[in-house]
């Protein structure tokens, strides 16, 4: 059902919108987890390592997939906020037509260029062969992977966080069963874990899909409906680039990182893989609530209520703390135990680095989850330029502090060099934020 979060106690609309969202991208991240913790139980380490070695390239075709999602979403939410229900329609399909078009440039890339990838990354030899398969058949999912991520964009920009949410919960439930039949039953290795995800998320899109276009056959409008628009498409391109740019450096930035890491050894790949796994599940949480503040932020831009995106801010950074609290315990006092699942027989190594991330990082999630929120506002509000030197700040930090310290330091020196990145760029979102045209309460508040 579609939601108007223009009306409401902020709180309130806020909470019921993004918990769906939240309760999404725990299970979109089973995913990530079922592939690695099915291939370092049921295949060994170093498939665990391939897995892991893998999923910073894959993070670059992600990024494209969460840049169409954000142009999409935050534009529909706008027209939907301002009752232009004919635009919003020209708006949803231009921005698949233009998604098509970019899904057939990455396949073709990665087809040509993902063994090139895994090289330059210096991927160890006794795990190239298990990462180049696992991406292959990545690669000619992407289609599933774009338009889905498309649909739930939609779906957030209509104020609707519960379909995507059935959707998930259906699909990564059956991936991680798909996994292990695939795995230990039919003993297809690596290439069953890349095949079941292939699968279950090919599934979810087609229904995805189907739901979508029938929801917006039901939004009544006058006239005929134009399928494309250049400047609706301007517009998708303005939020979207910079939020596929910024995702792809930052994709690019892990992989830099990740050929550091594989500097270390077998070992350290699947410790780091085991721990940023766990890391990106709470990270991604608080991107995804991001996300849902930018729907709330958009929606209420469109319609001139500024008033409501100051209270937006206050009750993100609750949401995000309470969130935050339990998982940062957990991870940093039960570290070990959690590394342990994902391995039946660790070595020292694998579960001494993977620890050790799991003390150093998690900490600073309070630190994080504010910024992310404060990203989430300047998105919605279209303060893409802010948004982008927040976010290169924190990039370019952390890659270069990896490089310097992991001479110092060893690998510990590459997971110090997150909190530090993390930290100066939220003091640079915050402040970005404080400066938008909700400053001075303009518009005065609605509900």
């Amino acid at each position: 059902m579609n939601k108007d979060l223009t009306v409401g106690r902020p709180e309130t609309v806020l909470w019921r919108f993004c918990m769906p969202l939240f309760g999404s991208i725990i299970f979109q991240q089973l995913y990530n987890i079922a592939d690695s913790f099915v291939a370092g139980k049921l295949i060994g380490e170093n498939a665990l390592a391939a897995v892991g070695n893998s999923y910073g390239i894959t993070m670059l075709f992600i990024a494209f997939s969460f840049g169409c999602n954000i142009g999409c979403s935050v534009v529909v939410s706008q027209l939907f906020g301002a009752k232009d229900y004919k635009n919003m329609k020209t708006a949803v399909y231009t921005a698949m037509i233009a998604s098509g078009i970019v899904c057939a440039c990455l396949m073709f890339f990665g087809i040509l260029g993902c063994g090139w990838l895994l090289g330059l990354i210096r991927t160890p030899q006794e795990i190239f062969a298990d990462s180049k398969a696992y991406l292959d058949i990545y690669i000619w999912g992407l289609p599933f992977l774009l338009f889905y991520n498309i649909a739930t964009g939609i779906f957030s920009a209509l104020g609707d966080s519960k379909t995507p949410f059935l959707f998930l919960a259906f699909s990564s439930t059956a991936n991680v069963l798909v996994d292990i039949l695939f795995v230990a039953s039919l003993h297809m290795g690596v290439e069953g874990v890349a095949w079941a995800t292939f699968l279950c998320q090919g599934v979810s899109c087609v229904l995805s899909m189907w739901v979508l276009l029938k929801r917006l056959a039901q939004v009544e409008t006058d006239g005929r409906v134009s399928v494309f628009s250049f400047l609706l498409l301007k517009k998708l391109a303005a939020i979207a680039v910079p939020s596929i740019l910024q995702q792809s450096f930052i994709s690019v930035g892990n992989i830099i990182i990740q050929g550091v890491i594989n500097g270390f050894g077998a070992g350290v790949i699947a410790g780091y893989s085991a721990a940023v796994k766990l890391n990106n599940l709470v990270v991604t949480s608080f991107t995804t609530l991001g996300n849902g503040i930018s729907n709330y932020t958009a929606q209420n831009m469109g319609a001139g209520i500024f008033a409501r995106v100051k209270e937006g801010f206050r009750v993100g950074v609750k949401m995000v703390g309470l969130i935050a609290v339990p998982i940062v315990l957990l991870y940093f006092f039960a570290g070990d135990l959690l590394i342990r699942i994902f391995m039946d027989q660790p070595s020292q190594m694998a579960l001494s680095s993977g620890t050790r991330f799991l003390k150093i990082v998690p900490p600073f999630y309070f630190v994080i989850a504010v910024k992310l929120v404060a990203d989430g506002i300047l998105r919605g509000a279209g303060m893409m330029e802010e948004f982008m030197v927040s976010t290169f700040t924190d990039l370019v930090l952390r890659v270069v502090l990896a490089f310097l310290f992991s001479r110092q330091l060893g690998y510990i020196g590459i997971w110090c060099s997150w909190p530090i990145g993390w930290s100066i760029a939220t003091v640079l979102s915050v402040s970005f934020y404080r400066r938008g045209p909700w400053k001075s309460g303009a518009a005065g508040s609605q509900g």
